[in-house]
């Protein structure tokens, strides 16, 4: 046994108060936070490698969106076969995100994040390969429950490798600036791939990613020890992950049959009833999953209720526009991908703008205001869309402008929600972020589906392109509503967050 091990229980279990590490006895040489064994050049190129896997796990988000008509014709997919190929990853996706998050403290983010990856990577491999519909269903939600648990994980591993508050503010801009951009990129890519060589790819293309960062992450990051303060709070586990597995099926169902429905009314409830017996059982529980002093940081809280708000005009203006492009415009798979590098670009500008000198100098709360009202002058643009657009004139600016404020609200909308938790607290904080993140984006476009439905019922008369266009006007009229108000939250709630 070593030395350090001989030392009594007490002394192993004291840690330090702003790093979390485990303090050191008088005359011990100073032990750095995992992943600084390579010093600061180490510290970075660490990032760059969880940055590019959470950009992995963003664009398998939106990937399958353009190659949905090539599996449908390889496979023989029914219509709602396919939705659950979309829908399977964001289930698992959203509903484990939390659980993954606070797994990560209590085990350890590095082994989680491998773990994760792992299971990802293999998935990815399976629906590759996949010979029918149902292993590709299947192995779509276990990709999900995989990066449920690496993406949080990956967000806490940067808070531990940059203790030093500047840095670390920097770090997780990137870090919310890149992930930010997966969405735009994954249309893109699913439409290349999709063309150029087969549908199967755009699962394939993960394997060797997820075997390169398997092989030199552990290279780059220490092992950080886990915390063993209790006993697992498994009943509050349970009951919340039901609850947001819950309430993401719901919102997923509302998008395809109408919030009125009895399954999205019935899952509502479920989500509603577990929600409410999870807060029971944290109150009563020896360790809970979600410690009260996580939750009275009050710029946290603010954060994550922002951040079911933020995707709003993001991801209506994929789902919306993307059907536009392909039906009035009659965009291929992967013209409609290449459309969308106005928004990667806008977010290019815009990103280094805020990590380099906005948030340094004002503070997130300013910066995600400013970004958000610039994503709803972006999505007012699109309030007056024609029936036959000129991609110059009528798409550019609105998505240039969606994606310059996107870049002014991914970044500091991660600072808020995670800068200020506590180490032991970190991969929670990511989790609780993403999947408030995840959660808002599916409630976002059934929110958009549904009004853009709703106001297509109210024009007769007209016809059915016309009709079409009025509903998505009206839904993009509602996403710019909801970005102003987002923006005065964020004014009016993250006052007193330090720049």
């Amino acid at each position: 046994m070593s030395g350090s091990d001989m030392r009594p229980r007490a002394a192993r279990k004291r840690r330090h108060a702003k790093t979390g590490l485990p303090e050191r006895p008088p005359g011990e040489p100073a032990e750095e936070p995992p992943g600084t064994a390579q010093g600061a050049i180490g510290r970075w190129r660490a990032l760059a490698v969880l940055c590019f896997v959470d950009f992995m796990l963003v664009i398998d988000e939106t990937v399958v969106n353009v190659a949905m008509p090539s599996m449908r014709d390889g496979l023989g997919l029914s219509l709602s076969s396919l939705a659950w190929v979309a829908d399977g990853y964001w289930l698992l996706y959203g509903g484990f995100l939390l659980l993954g998050g606070r797994a990560g403290d209590l085990l350890g983010r590095r082994r989680l994040f491998l773990a994760g990856l792992t299971l990802f990577t293999v998935a990815s491999l399976i629906n590759g390969l996949a010979p029918n519909g149902t292993v590709l269903i299947l192995f779509r939600a276990v990709q999900g429950l995989g990066a449920a648990f690496t993406a949080p994980t990956s967000l806490a591993l940067i808070q531990i490798l940059f203790p030093e508050s500047g840095e670390r503010t920097r770090a997780l801009g990137i870090w919310g600036g890149i992930s930010g951009m997966g969405g735009a990129a994954g249309l893109l890519l699913g439409g290349a791939l999709t063309d150029l060589l087969s549908w199967r790819w755009i699962f394939f293309i993960n394997v060797p990613i997820g075997i390169a960062v398997l092989l030199v992450l552990p290279r780059m990051i220490r092992a950080d020890p886990p915390e063993r303060s209790g006993r697992f709070d498994l009943p509050g586990a349970l009951t919340i992950t039901g609850g947001l597995t819950a309430l993401v099926y719901a919102a997923l169902q509302a998008g395809h049959n109408g919030w009125g429905s009895a399954r999205t009314v019935s899952m509502l409830v479920a989500a509603a009833v577990l929600v409410a017996a999870f807060v029971l059982i944290e109150r009563r529980a020896e360790n809970p999953l979600i410690p009260a002093a996580f939750l009275r940081v009050r710029t946290t809280a603010v954060a994550n209720a922002l951040a079911l708000v933020v995707p709003s005009a993001f991801a209506g203006t994929f789902f919306i526009l993307t059907i536009y492009l392909q039906t009035a415009g009659g965009y291929s798979a992967l013209r409609t991908g290449f459309a969308y590098l106005t928004l990667v670009a806008g977010m290019l500008i815009a990103i280094p703008l805020a990590t380099q000198t906005l948030v340094p100098k004002l503070g997130p709360r300013w910066v995600l205001a400013m970004g958000l009202l610039i994503m709803a002058a972006g999505s007012l643009t699109f309030v007056r869309l024609p029936e036959h657009a000129s991609y110059l004139s009528d798409i550019v600016p609105g998505l240039a402008l969606i994606g310059f404020g996107a870049g002014w609200t991914f970044i500091p909308v991660t600072i808020a929600a995670v800068d200020r938790a506590k180490p032991e607290f970190s991969g929670l904080a990511a989790g609780v972020f993403n999947a408030a993140l995840q959660i808002g984006g599916a409630l976002a476009l059934a929110l958009y589906v549904a009004v853009a439905a709703a106001w297509t019922r109210h024009l007769p008369g007209q016809d059915a392109l016309s009709a079409q266009l009025g509903g998505y006007h009206a839904a993009f009229l509602v996403g710019a509503g909801l970005s102003v108000a987002a923006a005065v939250g964020a004014a009016v709630g993250l006052r007193g967050l330090r720049k």
